[in-house]
């Protein structure tokens, strides 16, 4: 697939999103290209904000299967893979698959579950793989996780183990409409346009196939990335290792991270090279989840987007 080929997709899929998702066209960008890299990511925001919406749209974008998890706190690992069931009648046992199963997967409200049962996604979303009762079975190509977690409510949640959150390429904040956006969709409201409504429809058309996403991958090694942009990155993700106000920094994973949004980013602005400005505009995505602050600079309100803010403009850019 050809960069020019890339570029009409992903444009396609926009439009196709749009039709559905009203605004919210940076988180768009962000799940387009989670999507196209096969990675996975964590949506946060209140709820009402179309977090659901956006991957059903997804799915339905890229022709892939989807399926939701709903976390609850006695929810259990067996609950997401599956497992075996004895057969009476045929004196054996057979595989009765879980939710994981799937192309697109909403993780919804992750944080409810103990870390025995977030803990079943790791190999997923790593090897696409799943291990059931000593036997490895394998996930669909294109699988992808968007789980999702609210912001303001934490009674009753769990934090989510560092090396869990380590997977997810980018954490994605979905905020309230602007009040032209809204306006937009209470007009929709009173016809038949509810987004709801639109995606049910059939007026989303697909654009592409999960077969599909290992040519993205393909495409975007003829995206160049320069030796100084290269370094750049490195020393990004290095700095926050270093930081006064960071107890834990990220680590080599976020390194591969940062490179391939920077690339698939340049692809998504039709060009097939990385400038400064791609790594700038992913790296606050990509590392925020990743930082754990010392707690005395909890307290006094820094967060690690402020963090990562600062040493993006203590790095020099290249030219």
């Amino acid at each position: 697939m050809t960069t020019d080929q890339l570029k009409e997709l992903l444009i396609r899929a926009r439009h196709e999103i749009g039709k559905v998702i009203i605004g919210q066209q940076a988180v768009i960008d962000l799940a387009l290209i989670t999507t196209i890299t096969r990675s996975h990511a964590l949506i946060e925001g209140v709820p009402g904000v179309a977090k659901t919406l956006l991957v059903r749209t997804l799915g339905r974008v890229f022709g892939g299967d989807t399926n939701r998890i709903q976390f609850t706190p006695d929810l259990m690992p067996a609950d997401i893979t599956g497992t075996n069931v004895f057969n009476m009648k045929d004196n054996s046992f057979t595989l009765i698959r879980g939710p994981i199963f799937t192309s697109f997967l909403l993780a919804d409200e992750i944080n409810r579950a103990p870390a025995k049962t977030q803990s079943a996604l790791l190999q997923a979303m790593q090897e696409r793989t799943v291990t059931i009762d000593r036997e490895t079975h394998t996930l669909p190509s294109g699988f992808t996780v968007f789980a999702t977690q609210n912001p303001i409510e934490y009674e009753g949640t769990y934090p989510l183990p560092e090396a869990q959150k380590d997977r997810f390429m980018f954490k994605i904040r979905m905020d309230c409409p602007n009040q032209e956006d809204e306006l937009a969709l209470a007009h929709r409201m009173l016809g038949d346009l509810s987004p709801e409504h639109v995606l049910e429809s059939g007026a989303v058309e697909q654009v592409a196939t999960t077969e599909d996403f290992l040519e993205f991958g393909r495409s975007l090694q003829g995206i160049t990335v320069r030796d100084e942009l290269v370094s750049y990155v490195v020393e990004v993700v290095r700095a926050t290792r270093t930081h006064g106000s960071v107890m834990v920094g990220a680590g080599p994973r976020a390194t591969q991270c940062l490179l391939l949004a920077s690339r698939a980013r340049a692809a998504m602005e039709d060009r097939d090279f990385v400038t400064p400005d791609d790594v700038k505009s992913s790296s606050t995505p990509v590392l925020e989840h990743r930082l754990i602050l010392r707690p005395e600079f909890e307290i006094e309100g820094l967060s690690p987007q402020e963090v990562v803010a600062q040493i993006l403009q203590e790095i020099p850019v290249p030219r």
